[in-house]
């Protein structure tokens, strides 16, 4: 690889000392390196602009801006190294004191790419005529979240798989993850770990005011639909839909979400060799096991 584009998060290396030494050390082996940044604020999100004959990204930031850069890149089909700026950072690949060494083996071609499967939503809303003035579609590399709104009651959802009823429950809301996801807000909800390479999607209810729902695994090529159904007989639904935590839409009553393995994937460069519940020990200080 002889071409990168460099994506900072501002608030993570204010004074771009870190990336100026990337950039400086990119330069000086002979390759190119081209700077974008990028703020971590939803209300101050720019697209990256992507020159042409980039090979690689370079991501300086926790899983947010991981997450953020792999929405932006999504049509380039660029890998992705991550340095991880952030507290956990299970998407970063490497910390900062170890880029020269990452940065070699790139060089060198030592390195694999790692596949990472994406997810998609679409809003059907039961109100036809907001489809005239409301984008309703996301994507995600984590999850797709259905939740309450703000302090609102609880929320009744019937979740179904190719047409076919899963269960009808009511409580806060429920997790649509992707292998990547498995590990953020899914496995705190009690969801399963699921391996990287899996082309499966994981179901979690959140808060099921029920003893009988539980995680569900499904294919990825499957397709998930939930309806957002009344709290009670006389009130109306309020809950919202999130796309990795950034881009949301309001739902209500009757309005229904599809969702489907996405046309694209995020490539990550992966240089350790370590599996994920080694990574998991690790980020997490897990010293009793999983």
């Amino acid at each position: 690889m002889d071409r990168f584009l460099i994506i900072t998060n501002v608030e993570k290396d204010e004074d771009l000392s870190l990336t100026n030494r990337i950039v400086s050390y990119i330069n000086k082996a002979g390759k190119r390196a081209v700077l974008s940044k990028l703020s971590s604020l939803p209300e101050d999100i720019r697209p990256i602009i992507v020159s042409e004959g980039i090979e690689c990204a370079i991501v300086l930031g926790g899983d947010g801006t991981i997450i953020q850069a792999a929405t932006n890149l999504i049509s380039y089909d660029i890998p992705i190294l991550g340095v991880n700026l952030g507290t956990v950072g299970f998407l970063a690949e490497i910390e900062e004191h170890h880029f020269k060494e990452a940065l070699d083996s790139i060089f060198d071609n030592k390195y694999r790419l790692e596949n990472r499967l994406m997810i998609s939503g679409k809003v059907i809303y039961h109100n036809h005529h907001q489809l005239e003035i409301e984008e309703n579609k996301g994507i995600s590399l984590n999850d797709i979240v259905i939740t309450r709104k703000g302090f609102s009651r609880i929320i009744s959802l019937s979740i179904y798989v190719n047409d076919q009823l899963v269960d009808n429950f009511r409580g806060d809301g429920v997790i649509i993850s992707t292998p990547t996801g498995s590990t953020a807000y899914n496995l705190s909800a009690g969801g399963p770990i699921v391996m990287p390479s899996a082309s499966v999607m994981v179901i979690t209810p959140i808060c099921p005011h029920s003893l009988s729902p539980r995680s569900i695994v499904v294919s990825a090529e499957d397709t998930i639909k939930v309806i957002i159904g009344k709290s009670k007989k006389t009130q109306e639904a309020e809950a919202f839909v999130s796309f990795d935590g950034n881009k949301e839409f309001e739902l209500g009553t009757d309005d229904i979400l599809l969702i489907k393995k996405a046309d694209y994937d995020t490539k990550l460069i992966k240089l350790n060799h370590d599996g994920i519940f080694q990574v998991l020990q690790s980020k997490l200080g897990n010293n009793g096991g999983l």
